[in-house]
């Protein structure tokens, strides 16, 4: 069975890879051993390897996985959190409302007049 592995531009092999590194800091940090973290994510040890070497071939499932159990879950919804590129687009698309052209009144001078002098 061939496993393809996503293409990274170096850019983003580097923010694999801090990412790794800033989680196994954080599991050394909890002095979690691996086998701690492998057995409460649900993986193997060459996968939490992988994970701490910012290999994109991982799932993000695991990578979900080891951040639940590092208490840092909540990190993950910080990604993508404020889109204001796309928010910028989508405002720019939305059509400019325009007002209807006020309506002449026609005044009904005698009417007026009437009101005013009984």
């Amino acid at each position: 069975m061939n496993k393809r592995t996503a293409l990274l531009y170096p850019a983003s092999l580097k923010a694999m890879t801090a990412l790794g590194e800033r989680l196994r800091d954080a599991r050394l940090r909890r002095r979690f051993s691996m086998e701690t973290v492998c057995l409460r994510a649900g993986i193997s040890r060459p996968t939490l390897y992988k994970i701490e070497h910012g290999e994109a071939s991982v799932a993000i499932g695991h990578y979900v996985n080891v951040l639940r159990v590092l208490g840092l879950l909540e990190d993950l919804g910080a990604i993508a959190g404020e889109d204001r590129v796309g928010r910028r687009i989508q405002d720019e698309s939305l059509p400019l409302r325009k007002r209807a052209p006020k309506k002449k009144m026609q005044l009904d001078w005698d009417e007026v007049y009437r009101k005013k002098n009984p």
